[in-house]
């Protein structure tokens, strides 16, 4: 089915090699009016790569990008001055306090709103009149994301938004984009964090090493019917038993210690699968709902890939 909404944002097959399997490859990305769209990926996959070559900052090797239909790189003022744009690591003058700052950048945009702008310092619990030199890690991530947001702009572009600031505060902006996206701003929002993106996202893309394994609707994943089962048998002879057994479904994990087998199935397959159970000591059987960090994992499986994922179990960041 043809989609005739508006392409604000247009990455096609971005090419950027850095050497030693770093950069991005044959990255494509297109980003509609009115749309959320999630760029998940663990720290160092490509995300930020992707988002300097949008930007304009960086020229493609190969490939071309458009925002508003212009090529970004040669344009960056030009977006800079139409789009919210949150880096992932915000330069900002220590010598200015909070407020210096959002003057400098509201000079540079060339326009003022100041009544937005009062509301998101309130929002985001932000004295504006603290040095820079003395903010803490959040409070420097919460001025950055009010200097995105205070003109109001209709398209942002977000580069872990939420990184340094604390979980109450994570839920504010959580609940802000939501509302933003009611007001129908275009929102491009890169993170390695599962519950923003599952909370705010209408389409999501995984990105791997440089490259997209998946591109979907937030929406096909919550209507998926797989759903998985943690089950836990009352000793080793039927953990044994179990895993001997024809099982409807697909073994996903497997604790010998504590003989538990974790089993996907298809929701169709209920009464055959518990049909197989018979005979079978079970201690616990706890369902587990699909998930966006479940289908992601289907893409990283090792435990280095894991670092830089927020949520995962055993996650060294």
């Amino acid at each position: 089915m043809e989609d005739n909404r508006e392409v604000i944002i247009n990455v096609d097959h971005l090419v950027k090699d850095y050497g030693y399997g770093r950069g991005v490859f044959d990255v494509s990305i297109k980003v509609h009016k009115g749309e959320c769209y999630g760029y998940l990926g663990p720290n160092g996959a490509g995300k930020s790569t992707t988002i300097r070559h949008i930007m304009g900052f960086s020229k493609p090797q190969k490939g071309s990008i458009t925002v508003f239909g212009v090529n970004s790189f040669g344009h960056e003022e030009e977006i800079l001055k139409k789009v919210g744009y949150l880096p992932g690591e915000p330069a900002i003058p220590a010598g200015l306090n909070g407020m210096g700052f959002l003057r400098m950048m509201q000079d540079m945009r060339g326009e003022r709103n100041d009544e937005r702008l009062n509301y998101l310092l309130d929002l985001f619990r932000l004295d504006p009149n603290v040095s820079v030199k003395s903010m803490s890690l959040g409070e420097k991530r919460k001025l950055a994301v009010v200097a995105a947001f205070m003109n109001d702009p209709d398209v942002l572009i977000l580069d872990e938004p939420t990184s340094g600031l604390d979980p109450v505060m994570q839920q504010v902006f959580i609940n802000f984009i939501i509302d933003e996206k009611k007001r129908g701003k275009t929102i491009l929002l890169s993170s390695h964090i599962f519950s923003e993106v599952d909370a705010t996202c209408d389409v999501i893309s995984i990105i791997k090493d440089g490259v997209h394994v998946s591109t979907f609707n937030a929406s096909d994943l919550k209507e998926n019917n797989a759903v998985t089962y943690n089950i836990r048998m009352v000793d080793k002879e039927n953990y044994d038993k179990f895993l001997a057994r024809d099982l409807i479904g697909e073994i996903v994990d497997k604790n010998p210690h504590r003989k538990v087998v974790t089993v996907k199935i298809d929701k169709k397959d209920y009464k055959p699968f518990f049909d197989s159970l018979a005979g079978i000591k079970v201690r616990e059987f706890d369902e587990k709902p699909f998930t966006l960090q479940d289908y992601f994992m289907s893409f990283y499986k090792e435990e280095r890939d894991f670092a830089g994922l927020e949520g995962v179990k055993g996650n060294k960041k």
